[in-house]
């Protein structure tokens, strides 16, 4: 979980499936240019659900 945002980190769990360790990272990029929050909660075995919240801005 602590690394789980960095760009190029890549879990030991991952098997064969290929990529480049980005996705979290942009999206947390994203979420923070946005002055947005992003929550992470993970249980082993069980799956991992990622909550994104953004602001409102009404114009």
């Amino acid at each position: 979980m602590k690394y789980l945002v960095d760009p190029f980190y890549r879990a030991s769990n991952r098997g064969t499936v290929q990529g480049t360790g980005f996705g979290l990272s942009i999206v947390k990029r994203f979420v923070d240019l946005h002055k947005g929050q992003m929550l992470i909660e993970s249980v082993v075995n069980k799956g991992t659900a990622v909550t994104i919240t953004l602001p409102y801005l009404q114009q």
